[in-house]
């Protein structure tokens, strides 16, 4: 077999792969959004399968032979190339895959399906003792990976590199504290001004039927295509991305708090829209990819925060707001609502915090996930550990499970790693954002006027047509001109809220 024939069974093999696990996500999402209750054992069983079967394709020995057929060859001699970056990201996916047995992947996609349920009601019912076994499974399964994969210094090590190839605990370890000691003055200084917003305009009567219409109006003008997508509801935000021509995003609405549907709205029309324009003929194949989970959290960040709390944003849609919320914002200023949501303090709820405090967040639940991995926390003593930390944080005492350690799903689903994507994907936004402003000039005056079409085709030359073409640190390299740096999100940091508070 020559090295052309290897190469195109190789991306067969894949593409099918593809169209299989695209299977198994629309039972996920199905799983999140429409099951009944009663179908979750049934859909256990679904998932285990399908993952066994996905497993089973990909660690076939034969994989390893055509890989090897293609590696060394012409096609790989230009690192750049189609072939090249195929070949280098599914030896990477493959070398992982052929180290986790198939028993293991099928109890972990088993037991996270169930795991997701429960989670679910323990939450709504503040019952952490009805969730603990099944999280002690999680992360004994989620130890079985990392030691069968193999790791250097900490298990944790193995799991994020599935999330954000390359990066390692130490690493993470310096940044978040890099970060902390900047982020805590700030915040400080932000909280201790005299300036305070009217955040009880926010907490006003907002009719859902009506913030779902204001809300996919935002999206559509934004870049999301309904053609290909739809917005549905569920107990935690998310998107799921099937394919070319379908990519699903979901949000929890509140009749009495605007911000959380309607952010989460442009958070997950971020993720979709990376996913919606990813290079369709490449589907199934790594250059159909996104880069990491980093770089697409960086998406998300962008839209919420960079494009979507900023004034130029409230310019072209606050008029709109009043007119879709007359009796809530009649007697609101645009400037008054644009401080109302960019309001900082330290607040409970991850999802619902401002950009400010937003990767404290996150430095809480890296710790604790280190902890748990490595033995030195218990399941038993999670919640006190969460309550303890996060009031050295955040200032804060937890009132209850259900805004302490049961807020987030990604426990539940085994996400354990996942968490520093987020700081990163801030990071990345912020750097993003910064070229394309030098690049796109007058891009805030387009915002005010509605037009962000500059923005999503820049993000479409330096982001969504790659696929995984390059490593995340390169692909920020290649877009801005620099390595990965806080810098610039603390900059824009100051400089925004500085001119907000009057603080900086």
């Amino acid at each position: 077999m020559t090295a052309n024939e290897a190469y195109a069974e190789l991306i067969r093999r894949s593409k099918e792969l593809g169209v299989l696990n695209s299977c198994a996500a629309v039972l996920n999402w199905d799983h999140q959004t429409y099951m009944p209750p009663k179908g979750g054992p049934l859909r256990g069983e679904q998932m285990a399968f399908l993952a066994s079967l996905a497993h089973q394709k990909f660690t076939d020995p034969k994989v390893g032979e055509l890989l090897a057929a293609v590696e060394g060859s012409e096609l790989v001699r230009d690192p750049e190339a189609d072939a090249a970056a195929n070949v280098r990201e599914l030896r990477r996916a493959y070398d992982r895959a052929t180290k986790i047995p198939q028993s293991l992947v099928e109890e972990l996609a088993r037991v996270t399906t169930q795991a997701q349920q429960v989670w679910e009601q323990a939450k709504k019912k503040n019952d952490y003792a009805s969730f603990r076994p099944m999280l002690e499974r999680v992360v004994e399964l989620k130890r079985q990976e990392a030691d069968a994969v193999g790791y250097k210094d900490h298990r944790y090590n193995a799991l994020i590199e599935e999330y954000e190839p390359g990066t390692t605990v130490a690493e993470l370890k310096a940044l978040f504290a890099g970060l902390t000691a900047e982020l805590a003055p700030l915040v400080k200084k932000i909280v201790s001004s005299p300036k305070k917003p009217d955040i009880g305009l926010l907490a006003r009567e907002f009719p859902v039927d009506r913030q779902k219409v204001f809300a996919e109006a935002a999206a559509v003008a934004i870049g999301f295509d309904f053609g290909a997508g739809r917005l549905d509801t569920t107990a935690h935000p998310f998107c799921s991305g099937f394919g070319p021509g379908d990519c699903r995003i979901t949000t929890r609405y509140n009749p009495r708090f605007f911000n959380e549907a309607f952010f989460g709205v442009l958070h997950e029309t971020g993720h979709a829209m990376y996913e919606q324009n990813l290079p369709a003929e490449h589907f199934g194949t790594p250059l159909g990819v996104a880069c990491s989970f980093g770089i697409h959290e960086s998406q998300s960040r962008l839209w919420e925060n960079q494009v979507g709390r900023g004034r130029p944003f409230w310019d072209h849609f606050f008029p709109r707001l009043q007119q879709t919320f007359p009796s809530a914002l009649a007697d609101v200023s645009r400037d008054t609502f644009y401080f109302a949501i960019n309001d900082v303090k330290p607040s409970l709820i991850r999802v619902e915090a401002d950009e400010a405090t937003y990767n404290l967040h996150i430095a809480l639940r890296f710790e604790l996930e280190l902890a748990l991995l490595s033995g030195d926390l218990t399941t038993a003593d999670l919640p006190g550990a969460w309550n303890e930390r996060f009031e050295a944080l955040f200032g804060l005492k937890v009132p209850d499970d259900s805004y302490g350690c049961l807020q987030d799903i990604h426990w539940s689903f085994g996400g354990i790693g996942y968490f520093p994507t987020y700081t990163l994907g801030n990071l990345y936004a912020a750097q993003l954002m910064d070229a394309a402003r030098r690049d796109l000039v007058g891009l805030d005056d387009e915002f005010g006027r509605g037009d962000f079409g500059r923005l999503k085709d820049w993000l479409g030359r330096h982001i969504y047509r790659h696929g995984q073409r390059f490593r995340a640190g390169e692909l920020c390299r290649r877009a801005t001109g620099a390595a990965l740096s806080p810098k610039p999100f603390l900059s824009y940091l100051s400089e925004k809220f500085g001119g907000v508070y009057g603080v900086c």
